[in-house]
């Protein structure tokens, strides 16, 4: 299992030890500082779409209206902080944040 997303996010982090604790062997995966391979960026954005930008986060608000308007895989490649985090792969499922959803389905897997 790989979850993508910041070291410092607290929602990562809350994911990341959840996950953990439920005995899942879990590998972060810092995409400020790793990045994120072209393959996985393109398939998260063929299933999630826009929903894979963060549009709340202090880094979109940073952006001039010009580079807001690039396409999203140039803005998370230019960006990779703008992602929604985390991303989390599981063999063939992508899972995108942490919320009640993610949760159910991630922590009752064994």
């Amino acid at each position: 299992m790989e979850l993508y997303g910041l070291k410092n996010c607290d929602t990562c982090r809350k994911a990341l030890k959840a996950l953990q604790n439920a005995g899942n062997e879990v590998v972060l995966r810092d995409v400020r500082a790793e990045g994120m391979a072209d393959t996985l960026r393109d398939r998260a954005l063929a299933e999630f779409g826009d929903k894979l930008l963060n549009t709340r986060s202090t880094t979109w608000r940073g952006l001039s209206e010009e580079e807001r308007a690039k396409a999203p895989e140039v803005l998370l490649a230019e960006h990779p902080a703008l992602m929604k985090r985390p991303l989390i792969v599981v063999g063939d499922n992508l899972y995108l944040g942490w919320d009640k959803t993610v949760q159910g389905a991630l922590l009752q897997e064994d």
